[in-house]
């Protein structure tokens, strides 16, 4: 199987859904549904314009160290080098979301870790990790993405 890897910044730790209030890799899942439902909108947003192609966009509305782990230029490469032989996305299905406080080499916040099933024109089951975050400016701000 091949791993696509866009962008894993110190916050994004890969496949770290679990359960749990404290998972074997450090990472401290809790419940906090108000704040993975405003995080799961952050991410649809963001991942429409990723879908679309909008890929400078897409790396001015994520989050502050998401722009401190990749410059601009090297974000729209490697997320057109990823995402283009993929095709088009077929369909997005919320596998599961988990809120965090704390995310191994992340300092302390607030995270939601979502995982997505996808479907992409060439690529049938790929699965999508989206991290936002809660940023500086109190917005929930993507800080981290990977396909599987």
């Amino acid at each position: 199987m091949k791993t696509y890897r866009m962008i894993v910044s110190g916050l994004l730790v890969l496949c770290l859904i679990g359960c749990g209030k404290q998972s074997p890799s450090g990472a401290k899942f809790e419940s906090n549904p108000a704040a993975e439902q405003a995080a799961i909108q952050s991410a649809q947003i963001w991942l429409d314009l990723v879908d679309g192609g909008s890929y400078a966009k897409s790396w001015e509305d994520t989050a502050a160290a998401f722009k401190s782990a990749v410059n601009q230029a090297d974000w729209e490469k490697t997320a057109r080098g990823v995402r283009t032989p993929l095709g088009k996305m077929v369909s997005r299905k919320i596998k599961s979301q988990q809120y965090a406080t704390s995310l191994p080499g992340a300092p302390d916040g607030e995270y939601v870790v979502i995982q997505y099933a996808t479907t992409f024109e060439n690529k049938a089951d790929a699965v999508e990790t989206v991290t936002p975050m809660l940023d500086k400016d109190g917005q929930w701000k993507v800080s981290g993405y990977y396909i599987k």
